[in-house]
């Protein structure tokens, strides 16, 4: 396996998370792409440009590259980016003829890019591995009423029963593509994501909160889109019941001052009288959120559904205690009673307790931060990749490529 097509139409590996449609996937695409180049593969990632001064072509690290598109005006959204599909495909086919490029596996992120993988795979006469990140069926049973594609359901019904390979996360996942989707579980390969070690590691809280100009506030940390299935209603309510904690604040970090989410949001925290206890920081740069983490005294989570939770990931990795929603990924990244809690309900009461609780217990909030650190260190970009590579080299019939028994044993005496 030399080279691999990475489709994300929608999801740029240089946008920074937080803003507009950018989450978790996009880091994901980035830290697998640069994880696979460094093993040798190189990795071509194909997305649409979302900005007129994008360039076409932006060189990542040696070996991985994001390539723009001009499918569409760079204002649309992603779902927008339906009827460009077409289009968009045509571009993908197009540049790989002009650069005489052959690609041994087309690698899609989301549905939109998987219907695009699926007549890529078709195209080129090469499998086809796609990876979900978010579910409309899923999302259309905890949250209803949420805005979906029309489009949407139907397309992920197909694209699950006629990949190559599904890619999931957990085994909650796994299970929710053979009982929702009819998936082959033979197909279905699980591969959890990582976190940068590196870039998130615990630092004084002291110093970090000196660097933002706090002094003995106990902090409340949220990080992610500002969307209504991330629960953050609900982290209000509860931060009403949170009152007898003097000086508390709540950091929310994600979207941007212009949007409509957070205009709603600020009216809703005014409504509940807390409004000076919330601070919206709009997003932050992936290098500056460890200085956030740092600073806070918790990190919550209030989803609906999360396919995964990397904000979870990245605070534990920076050695803080998570209180989540016991949804999706989140049961994998927050070991409840011992990394974080994990809450059953949707509602402020759940949050308030296990909140009240770790505000008042510095001692426990210490312990579950050292467990969550040495949670997060097993799991990182590079077996992520390792992984992966498996993945990819049995479904193109040459296991030889990547003996997995061999690559733990390695990692093992590192």
């Amino acid at each position: 396996m030399k080279r691999i097509a990475v489709i994300s139409v929608h999801g740029c590996p240089v946008i920074q998370a937080g803003l507009k449609d950018a989450g978790g996937m996009n880091v994901y695409v980035l830290e697998t792409a640069r994880a696979l180049s460094a093993r040798g593969i190189e990795v071509d990632i194909f997305t649409r440009h979302h900005d007129p001064l994008d360039p076409m072509i932006v060189h990542l690290t040696p070996g991985a590259r994001a390539i723009h598109l001009p499918a569409g005006a760079p204002s649309l959204d992603k779902h927008g980016a339906f009827a460009l599909l077409p289009e968009f495909t045509k571009q993908v086919v197009e540049f790989a003829a002009t650069e005489k490029l052959a690609y041994d596996l087309v690698v899609s992120h989301y549905w939109l890019s998987g219907l695009v993988g699926i007549e890529l795979g078709k195209q080129w006469q090469v499998p086809h591995t796609t990876s979900f990140h978010t579910l409309a069926e899923v999302k259309r049973r905890v949250l209803p009423g949420e805005d979906e594609h029309p489009q949407r359901h139907e397309s992920e019904i197909e694209i699950a029963r006629t990949a190559d390979q599904v890619i999931v996360w957990t085994d909650h996942e796994c299970q929710t593509m053979v009982d929702m989707y009819g998936t082959d579980p033979s197909k279905i390969v699980i591969v959890p994501p990582g976190v940068d070690g590196k870039r998130f590691v615990p630092t004084s809280q002291a110093e970090a909160r000196a660097k933002l100009g706090l002094h003995d506030e106990k902090v409340l940390l949220f990080v992610g889109r500002l969307e209504r299935l991330k629960g953050i209603d609900t982290l209000f309510s509860a931060m009403t019941h949170l009152a007898n904690h003097e000086g508390l604040k709540l950091f929310v970090a994600g979207g941007t001052h212009e949007s409509l989410e957070m205009r709603r949001l600020q009216e809703f925290a005014a409504g509940l009288g807390i409004a000076e206890k919330i601070v919206f920081l709009g997003s932050i740069p992936q290098d500056e959120l460890k200085t956030y983490y740092s600073a806070a005294d918790i990190c919550v989570l209030p989803s609906y559904y999360e396919s995964f939770g990397f904000a979870a990931l990245e605070a534990a990795a920076c050695g803080k205690a998570v209180v989540a929603s016991r949804v999706g990924g989140l049961t994998t990244v927050v070991e409840d009673g011992k990394t974080g809690f994990l809450v059953n309900w949707r509602c402020p009461g759940p949050f308030v307790e296990r909140l009240d609780l770790l505000l008042r217990n510095e001692a426990l909030r210490n312990e579950m931060g050292i467990a969550a650190r040495a949670h997060a260190e097993t799991l990182t970009w590079e077996s992520a990749a390792d992984r992966l590579i498996h993945a990819y080299s049995r479904l193109l019939g040459r296991p030889g490529e990547a003996n997995l028994d061999l690559i733990m044993k390695l990692q093992s005496t590192r």
